[in-house]
Order: C-alpha cells, then sequence, then structure tokens
C-alpha cells in the first residue's frame, strides 16, 4: 500500500515538473517563423528611384505599411528556433508622393544571426537561397 502511495506521488509529481527548467530540452517547440523572407539577391535588386510596382515585383507585398498613407512599408522576418534567441530583420521602404522609393533602412534586433545563418540552422521550412545561375545545366 505504501508502494503505491510513492508511486501515484512519484508520477503527479514529475508531471507537474515537466515545465521546469530541468527538462525545458525535452519539451517540443516548434520553430516560428513569420514576415517575409527577403534574400540578399532582393536587397540587391531594390534601388532609389523605382516605383511601387517594382518593390512589389522585387521585395513582395509589405508586411505591414504606414497608417497615415501608404508612403512607409515595412519587410519584417523574425525567427525563433526550438530553443535558441530570437532572430529579426526589418527592412523599411520610404517613397515620395509620386511612389517613387526614396530611401531604403534596414534594422536588426540585438544578436541576430543573418539570413544564411538563420537558413544554416535547419529550420522546419528551410528557405531556397539559391539562384537559377546556381543551378547545373542538364
Amino acid at each position: 500500500m505504501l508502494f503505491r502511495k510513492f508511486t501515484s506521488f512519484t508520477i503527479v509529481a514529475s508531471v507537474l515538473l515537466t515545465g521546469c527548467s530541468v527538462v525545458d530540452r525535452w519539451v517540443y517547440r516548434p520553430d516560428i517563423n513569420q514576415g517575409n523572407y527577403v534574400t540578399p539577391d532582393a536587397i540587391d535588386l531594390l534601388q532609389v528611384g523605382q516605383n511601387k510596382e517594382q518593390v512589389v515585383f522585387i521585395m513582395g507585398s509589405p508586411m505591414l505599411t504606414s497608417v497615415f498613407g501608404d508612403r512607409v512599408w515595412y519587410y519584417v522576418f523574425r525567427q525563433q528556433p526550438q530553443h535558441g534567441a530570437v532572430s529579426q530583420r526589418t527592412y523599411v521602404v520610404y517613397f515620395d508622393e509620386m511612389g517613387i522609393v526614396k530611401d531604403i533602412k534596414s534594422s536588426e534586433l540585438a544578436g541576430s544571426k543573418s539570413l544564411e545563418e538563420m537558413n544554416k540552422q535547419g529550420i522546419s521550412d528551410p528557405i531556397d537561397t539559391k539562384s537559377d545561375d546556381d543551378t547545373p545545366e542538364s
């Protein structure tokens, strides 16, 4: 009888302690990838003087736009690996009143990895950064 109580207590205690940091690495956490994945090639193609259609063709649709008009577009990519640090890259495209790019700025969260480093981590949805020129001809 004492053995059953001890076994029951052990099982209940184990279940209650699974959230503690000792077993944190055993708990599954999915990779969380959010936002616009912008390749370095796309950033190289983006230039001051382009119109909005060209920007959408190169970068895709923006994740956010300014609430005070359509003159500022935000492209944000954020990755949170299972038990790793969060990485975030943000690109901001500013337009003039005619819809022409007048400035491009980028920022990153402190300690963030580059897009290539994020891709090498083995994230759940790897992104192919190879261009068509890298594929062998058949």
